[in-house]
């Protein structure tokens, strides 16, 4: 075993040198994360004078994590992990062993693992990460998706397969919080990051770099145990328990911290669980559905007294009414144009503010008349235009999508 959570009194130099590198490149990987926008103008300078990036990008990358700052920081990292590995291997080249430097090393890695895992482990428990396709994206093209869009609507359509891959990453965070259990924390994690990382890589999703570096975080803590694993599982032989090395400080008070995860973990659980779940109503349809709720497929379409025909070509002619979100509505035309409106309603008096989103006009303009629960008629002016509209509610039923219910028993495939 190169590196081993074991003490020995002893390295070897290939030990020595893979873990003055490792110890170099993932500190400075963590700290880069929260501190590279104080380097704007120097990484700037080194992705135009060195990398050749001759065109401009923004340093936030507008949620990217795989944007061009990210990979000039990448960069950087590696470079300075190689120097400092250098610098280190000349300076400290008398020294025998680092136990106490890799048992610090491996507790940032777990305590980083086991934030990244929770964080992104509740979020898609409880469906804050992937929701359910929107009515937009229900009446979308297929051949219309970006492939990130594609991935994300395939998560958020399935409650169930999203709280399966969430409670996976949850179950590989709460094994890394135990020493004896890290193992099979990192053993989990790899495969389910391996499989977030290919997901991430086959949809062009932009967060690469961070889930191929959870992989490689993971695999550093499974490293250092896999003797027993090879020994086990490879070779079919047996094993002896694990003797972990401490620092004479930690031994000290190991049953403390002991005592004091058991105690902590439960309660982060159940705040986390609790705040996870007050996120999921916060954003979650059934608390912000509005007034008139649904998508209104446009029967009648009346401007300036004249009655406009259904014609794929007519950009002006609205197709549905999409109504999803409090405040706010959106107009697909015959030509899949995708027009957003902000979309305010008077019940009391029957009428509504029907604006373009990013207009300063205020006033009521239209009046509704919701027939039937199926029906609804809208009667007003927009620009200098007097519009009347029928509209009927477009039933999610008649969609497979949101239709198709569970079965056990398929006499043959269901596959539209």
């Amino acid at each position: 075993m190169i590196i081993s959570q074991t003490y020995i009194p002893e390295w070897s130099l290939k030990s020595k040198l893979l873990f003055r590198f490792i110890f170099s490149y993932f500190i400075l990987y963590i700290v880069l994360m929260f501190v590279n926008g104080l380097f704007e103008t120097p990484f700037k300078w080194i992705g135009k004078e060195i990398l050749g990036f001759n065109y401009e990008f923004d340093v936030s990358g507008y949620g990217s994590g795989d944007n061009t700052f990210a990979y000039i920081t990448l960069f950087v990292n590696f470079c300075v992990a190689i120097i400092t590995s250098v610098l280190w291997s000349i300076i400290d080249a008398k020294r025998k062993e680092y136990n106490i430097p890799l048992y610090w090393l491996l507790i940032v890695l777990r305590i980083f693992l086991i934030s990244a895992m929770f964080l992104y482990g509740f979020v898609k428990v409880f469906q804050i990460q992937f929701q359910q396709p929107s009515f937009i994206k229900l009446l979308q093209p297929l051949g219309e998706f970006s492939p990130m869009g594609l991935a994300w609507n395939y998560m958020g359509y399935s409650k169930g397969f999203g709280m399966f891959a969430g409670l996976m990453e949850i179950i590989g965070g709460l094994l890394l919080v135990f020493r004896r259990t890290s193992t099979l924390g990192a053993f989990i994690i790899i495969g389910v990051m391996t499989q977030v990382a290919m997901m991430n890589l086959t949809f062009d999703i932009p967060v690469k770099i961070f889930s191929i570096h959870l992989i490689l975080m993971s695999g550093i803590i499974f490293m250092t145990d896999i003797n027993r694993f090879v020994l086990v599982f490879i070779k079919n032989g047996a094993t002896k328990s694990y003797n972990f090395f401490y620092p004479n400080r930690i031994r000290k008070n190991q049953r403390l911290i002991s005592k004091l995860k058991k105690i902590l973990v439960p309660l982060f659980l159940v705040v986390a669980t609790i705040l996870s779940y007050l996120g999921a109503l916060n954003i979650s349809d059934e608390n912000h559905r509005p007034h008139l709720y649904g998508i209104w497929e446009t029967e009648l379409f009346i401007v300036n007294k004249d009655t406009i025909p259904p014609l794929i070509t007519d950009k002006n002619r609205w197709r549905y009414l999409i109504i999803e979100r409090k405040k706010r509505a959106t107009v697909k035309t015959m030509t899949e144009q995708l027009i957003r409106y902000s979309f305010i309603t008077d019940t009391l008096n029957n009428q509504i503010k029907v604006h373009l989103a990013d207009s300063e006009k205020d006033e009521y303009n239209f009046k509704f008349n919701n027939i039937e629960p199926s029906y609804l008629k809208l009667d007003g002016t927009l620009g200098n235009d007097s519009i009347s509209i029928l509209f009927k509610k477009k039933s999610l039923d008649s969609l497979p999508l949101t239709s198709r219910s569970f079965h056990w028993i398929n006499e043959r495939p269901f596959n539209r």
